[in-house]
């Protein structure tokens, strides 16, 4: 007697948008490369202070807690791509905070860097769309908070 699984955690990786494993790959190259990045060479030098991300903080204007809480958001976001299950909303704070990035550079900033984190975005909305069953799967798994009758 043949036994079929149909538990979502145990199908197979491939990718929602119908593209086969092949573009699965390619995202998930990009999600551990964007991943380094933002937590080696952006959020890890947000935190130990270095010089030019307060310099950048302070040209913002809005004082230095923001330098903090984008460093959090960048290694949380970070952290969040290389785990399957969460890669989808990482993905989709990350293109929030990528928004906020290409605003800053165009109308406070240097104009032209604001290339840099819209090309980011576009990557980050590849991953939340391939990923958009995992995600559907972690919010329903929070809607069904077990109630609690004494």
């Amino acid at each position: 007697m043949t036994t079929l699984n149909t538990h979502p955690t145990t199908a197979p990786a491939t990718s929602a948008a119908g593209g086969g494993g092949s573009l699965r790959r390619v995202l998930w190259a990009a999600q551990i490369l964007l991943a380094a990045f933002l937590l080696i060479g952006s959020a890890l030098p947000k935190f130990a202070g270095q010089s030019d991300a307060v310099r950048t903080f302070t040209d913002i204007g809005w004082g230095q807690w923001l330098r903090y809480v984008t460093g959090t958001v960048e290694a949380a976001g970070a952290i969040g791509l290389v785990v399957p299950r969460l890669a989808g909303l990482a993905a989709t704070g990350l293109i929030g905070l990528m928004g906020g990035a290409v605003l800053t550079q165009l109308l406070v900033l240097e104009p032209v860097w604001s290339l840099l984190p819209a090309v980011f975005a576009v990557v980050f909305a590849a991953v939340a769309w391939d990923r958009r069953a995992e995600s559907r799967q972690v919010l329903r798994s929070l809607r069904r908070a077990p109630s609690r009758t004494p």
